[in-house]
């Protein structure tokens, strides 16, 4: 029905991560700028709350610009050591000879 996204490329998880620390470095020095003009540090840890929130909400959910390049994986190889599965039928029957 829908397809929900749940994840991030590799880029997007970079992109994320620096949108992220651009967000809360600004906040935390307009807060603490204005938090000195007013002398009240109190506004400070509110800015910086409200910038942590905003780069939360902006970079932790799957969003279409952080899925720009997915990685296309290559199929599993079979395991050489590993035997092969047999098939359904072939039990039945050994089930039914026995």
């Amino acid at each position: 029905m829908f397809d929900i996204a749940t994840h991030m490329d590799f880029e997007g998880q970079g992109r994320a991560e620096k949108l992220s620390r651009i967000i809360i470095t600004l906040f935390g020095g307009v807060g603490l700028i204005w938090g000195y003009i007013i002398q009240q540090f109190s506004q400070t840890v509110y800015i910086l709350i409200a910038g942590v929130l905003l780069a939360s909400i902006l970079t932790i959910p799957p969003w279409p610009i952080y899925r720009k390049k997915p990685l296309n994986w290559q199929k599993a190889r079979p395991d050489p050591h590993q035997p092969q599965a047999q098939s359904s039928t072939d039990d039945t029957k050994k089930k039914k000879k026995n």
